[in-house]
């Protein structure tokens, strides 16, 4: 996630190298380059939709686990054959192939983008004071069932376009990872100690043992049977997975790891992983180490959202990785700490769907995975309240009801840092204004868990009536500089008030580079010379880090834990378990002191169940593994 506190340097990091959105005007005759553009299709009946996705995971209805295969929800949900048939045999006119997803309810559509432009009829607009957009004009008995065109772009035939492209040499730096962009603290595992004594201090078990899940171990659960899916920005290398195995004492056989490349081929992809070190890399290569030692016998299917042209933008990108993956249907558990963008109209990348657009169709995917059985999990950021430094309140994309949103804490310790005595007694919120450097803190950035309200989703249902839920206490520890900089209130004031929308995250975990985990990574280190030349230099990293992108990746295992005992997977966890949550015997570990206790905004809330710094709570794994066994078949 955006947010990794040294390493993670962009939400959405996408290498691409040597190339540009933009098209000079004397080869704007056509662009052969190919592009991947999704149709998002509307349910045939969203509101039964909704109402089947609850009711999978309701022990007291007919429908309880039963769980559709994507055939089966293409036949209830989805569009029909007949309508899918007509997209195709339009767009085939323009020389564009289109593929219906699993499920029916989304299109792929592939082809050059000067084919797909011309099928579409995508024209640019740009209205004075507004960002430029792109229109489309589809028959009309193909746009009444749409809900949103995602990638389509026309670029303004203008010759000023030319200079623009002189930028993208500088684009490339700034993706990669740079020897500047190394963990300040300085921190580094202990090599020298291996096997499950480096697991329990820098890896899988520490976070098992500290949340009940070797419990699970214990029974003979250990992912066996499962797969878990990650989704992914950005491919990697699988020596690095293997390393990382070796260290921590597990089996090194590396045919459980999969690649599946939604958007450019095979062939095309390990030519740019081999390219260095990007943030996009670290971020892939931590989530696949992350989930795979905390499931050590479950497979991991890495589906890989990257272009090797350019052409495809990191809306579409995702949105295909994602719907792959759901269509496939064969992870009961999905994770991903990458993002297209945040929930903020004025910076959103699309230029054919609104922001608004976007997330309607990214619920109804998720309700497709819903209806499959899949629980999805996704970091909640690593910046607070704002995700993008703004000093406004902003998301990670998506705040869908229909994930568990994972958010951060940090657990005890004490350490002498600056010349000063840190001490946190008792796991708290993830959010740090008290162990930074003095040079730290005068860069402006502070680390902390990803909460708060999302602005496109209402509350849901099984939020609705939770005591926290639409209630906050906050602390105005920061204050914003402008120029994406923050400093620390010295006498900060405490609010409270009420929200109404989706509240974020559902649950939380370890996250704070202080009490993190190992992550190995080897390749190009890149810097730049006197000469602004990239200078490549091989380098093989041991750190210690943090990050919701950690945590997340972590749940999606344990899910898979739990799932292998169990003859029906979980699905959909968020109305379960903000039942289990009010619950006498709930396996939740509430963290709701108000007092240094905060993702450097939102605090606990004493008393109550929810808060918009760690949700419900830290997870007791052998109680919800009960919790989620004890409900009727």
């Amino acid at each position: 996630m955006r947010g990794k506190q040294v390493i993670i340097a962009a939400l959405s990091s996408l290498l691409v190298l040597g190339t540009s959105s933009t098209i000079n005007a004397k080869t704007k005759k056509t662009d052969n380059r190919q592009t991947v553009v999704n149709v998002a299709l509307k349910a045939a009946n969203e509101d039964a939709l909704t109402n089947y996705v609850y009711d999978t995971v309701d022990p007291t209805s007919a429908n309880y686990h039963h769980y559709l295969t994507p055939s089966e929800f293409a036949q209830k949900f989805g569009q029909s054959a007949a309508y899918v048939a007509a997209f195709k045999q339009y767009l085939a006119k323009y020389h564009v192939k289109a593929a219906a997803y699993p499920g029916n309810l989304s299109l792929k559509v592939q082809g050059t983008k000067t084919n797909v432009n011309n099928a579409f009829k995508a024209t640019y607009v740009k209205k004075k004071g507004q960002r430029s957009k792109t229109t489309y004009k589809l028959p009309g008995k193909l746009s009444k069932q749409i809900v949103a065109v995602i990638g389509v772009y026309a670029s303004k035939d203008s010759r000023k376009q030319s200079a623009k492209k002189k930028t993208t040499k500088k684009s490339v730096s700034n993706s990669m990872l740079t020897s500047t962009d190394l963990p300040s603290s300085g921190i580094k595992p202990n090599t020298d100690v291996t096997g499950n004594a480096f697991s329990k201090k820098y890896g899988a078990l520490k976070f098992a043992d500290h949340y009940q899940l070797s419990n699970l171990y214990n029974k003979g659960l250990s992912g066996q049977g499962q797969r878990i899916g990650i989704i992914a920005h950005s491919d990697f290398h699988i020596g690095n997975i293997k390393t990382f195995w070796q260290q921590s004492g597990i089996n090194t056989d590396t045919s459980r790891i999969h690649r599946i490349y939604p958007i450019s081929n095979r062939q095309e992809m390990p030519a740019i992983a081999n390219r260095g070190i990007t943030n996009a890399t670290m971020e892939t290569t931590l989530d696949v180490q992350s989930a795979s030692s905390v499931a050590p016998k479950a497979d991991v299917d890495v589906y890989i959202g990257q272009t090797n042209n350019g052409a495809t933008n990191a809306p579409s990108m995702h949105y295909a990785t994602f719907m792959t993956a759901i269509s496939d249907n064969v992870d009961k558990q999905i994770s991903t700490s990458f993002s297209p963008s945040v929930e903020d109209n004025s910076i959103w990348p699309d230029k054919s769907s609104s922001l608004k657009q976007y997330n309607h169709a990214f619920n109804l995917m998720l309700e497709q995975a819903a209806a499959q059985g899949i629980t999805v999990f996704r970091a909640s950021g690593d910046y607070g309240r704002s995700e993008r430094l703004n000093g406004k309140e902003n998301h990670v994309l998506s705040t869908s009801p229909y994930q568990v949103i994972v958010g951060g804490t940090t657990l005890p310790y004490t350490k002498i840092k600056n010349d000063k005595v840190i001490q946190v007694t008792q796991e708290r919120a993830w959010g740090d204004t008290y162990s930074l450097s003095s040079r730290k803190r005068k860069e402006g950035v502070f680390p902390g868990s990803g909460g708060g309200f999302s602005a496109l989703n209402p509350t849901p249902r099984y939020q609705l009536g939770v005591p926290g839920v639409n209630t906050f206490r906050a602390i105005e520890l920061l204050k914003y500089l402008g120029n994406n900089r923050y400093a620390v209130n010295k006498h900060p004031k405490v609010i409270t008030g009420t929200g109404n929308s989706r509240n974020i995250p559902d649950v939380a975990g370890n996250a704070d580079s202080e009490t993190g985990y190992a992550t190995y990574i080897s390749g190009d280190m890149v810097r730049l010379n006197k000469k602004h030349h990239l200078i490549l230099t091989p380098a093989k990293i041991w750190m210690v880090n943090g990050g919701t992108s950690y945590t997340s990746p972590q749940m999606a295992a344990a899910n898979a834990v739990m799932n292998s005992g169990r003859e029906t997977p979980i699905g959909f966890w968020n109305p379960q378990i903000y039942k289990f949550a009010q619950q006498v015997d709930t396996p939740f570990n509430v963290l709701d002191n108000a007092n240094d206790n905060n993702n450097l905004y939102y605090t606990g809330q004493p008393g109550k169940l929810y808060n918009q710094a760690t949700g419900l709570g830290t997870i007791n794994f052998d109680k919800l593994y009960t919790k989620f066994n004890s409900e009727k078949d």
